[in-house]
């Protein structure tokens, strides 16, 4: 697990994989900022590239910045699991509050619970479900949105 976040905060391995595994969030400009086994927090700037016409963050990128900082941790411990880990996405429900007008910042504090059902997963030998929340806020500490990501697990 510490070698996962060691690789997760270099800015040069870090970003050389979203580039290769995730292109589309690495145009966007969607970074992970910190990861740890409380939380992690991603952002998305707004720019160019992230833009929609109304002059805010596309909601797609909005979103996949609030996926990532659910799926590292999810990555993280499925990748230091005894047995392999297959991890999926199977839902999302999505509640913008605010005009995205610059770099957003999302926080997954759920990380406990990730583990939890990983472990669960590995224990029973059935599927584990699991909704976590992502909260994104500007750098004012206002909320944009927030997104409840729900997780498979199963081990292999």
């Amino acid at each position: 697990m510490q070698s996962f976040m060691r690789f997760a905060q270099h800015p040069f391995k870090f970003s050389a994989f979203l580039l290769m595994k995730l292109p589309a969030a690495w145009l966007a400009g969607v970074r992970l900022v910190s990861v740890s086994e409380q939380a992690c927090v991603t952002r998305v700037p707004y720019k160019w590239l992230s833009q929609n016409p109304f002059k805010s963050t596309y909601f797609a990128c909005l979103a996949m910045a609030g996926e990532l900082s659910t799926g590292l941790p999810a990555m993280m411990y499925a990748r230091s699991a005894e047995k392999r880990i297959s991890m999926l996405v199977t839902g999302m429900q999505a509640v913008y509050t605010k005009k995205a007008t610059g770099t957003t910042w999302f926080t997954c504090a759920d990380i406990p619970a990730m583990k939890a059902a990983i472990e669960k997963a590995i224990a029973t030998g059935e599927p584990t479900t699991l909704t976590i929340r992502s909260e994104g806020k500007n750098k004012e500490g206002m909320q944009i949105a927030t997104f409840d990501i729900t997780w498979s697990f199963k081990a292999r």
